[in-house]
């Protein structure tokens, strides 16, 4: 934190595991990587962590100055966007409920939320859209989303849309991404698309009413690229920035 600068207090959407034996809990147990923390942290931020009590969705919520929902190795449930469950998808019902009302509280109140990897996916659900359940099957083609290299390296490209806020914040039209996601946005909903695959896979969605509110298909906690860190900084400005107030968009 430099000077007087407040430090905005950003919660961020915890993982679940079922615990055992040969676990760090034989409990059920929240779990993130490591780097969430420390990226928002650098960025100016006190990161805390948010336990899946969606009861506690609202006064948690009314305690933050921003929302974000990260990503992890499930899926939402594809009931949520009128679709039966594919075979290939994963469930975390307790996650994706707290998670949903998080969103729902962090909308009521104009706080800013960054969605990366499945939490840009579950804001698309949210603000009326919907998944592709198994990428290989509705677009198979020369970009692998499930990159093989290591996750701290970059898969591919995105384009980013002008006149977007991802592209206000990272000052590009073009960023390298890694990726590892076998899901992927099919209908953005009433969000606006701000960046793209090279297939045309929707990798940014973003709202339009002048709050960040912005969902990205990657990321940005590995700083891959220049743009990974003036997306975080602008988040956290807008953060430090908000004036919460009582109204659903």
């Amino acid at each position: 934190m430099v000077g007087m600068t407040r430090a905005p207090l950003i919660g961020l959407t915890l993982d679940i595991e079922p615990g055992g034996p040969r676990a760090f809990s034989r409990f059920p147990y929240h779990a993130l990587r490591q780097n969430y923390f420390s990226a928002l942290a650098t960025a100016g931020a006190l990161p805390v962590g948010l336990p899946h009590e969606p009861a506690l969705a609202a006064p948690l919520i009314e305690r933050l100055d921003g929302l974000v929902v990260t990503g992890g190795a499930f899926d939402p449930d594809p009931a949520l966007y009128g679709e039966a469950l594919h075979p290939r998808t994963t469930l975390k019902p307790g996650r994706t409920d707290a998670e949903l009302a998080f969103l729902a509280a962090a909308r009521d109140r104009g706080l800013p939320v960054l969605g990366i990897c499945g939490g840009m996916q579950l804001m698309a659900i949210a603000w009326g859209g919907a998944l592709f359940q198994h990428l290989p099957e509705h677009a198979p083609g020369p970009i692998a989303h499930e990159q093989p290299n290591p996750r701290d390296e970059a898969g591919h490209d995105v384009t980013i849309l002008p006149g977007t806020l991802l592209s206000r914040c990272t000052c590009a039209t073009k960023m390298r991404v890694n990726s590892s996601h076998h899901q992927g946005v099919r209908d953005a909903g009433s969000l606006i698309i701000s960046a793209r695959a090279p297939d045309g896979l929707i990798e940014a969605i973003e709202t339009d009413d002048g709050i960040f509110r912005l969902g990205v298909q990657w990321h940005p906690e590995f700083a891959i690229d220049p743009g990974d860190a003036r997306l975080l900084a602008g988040f956290i400005d807008a953060a430090r920035h908000a004036t919460p107030q009582d109204r659903r968009t």
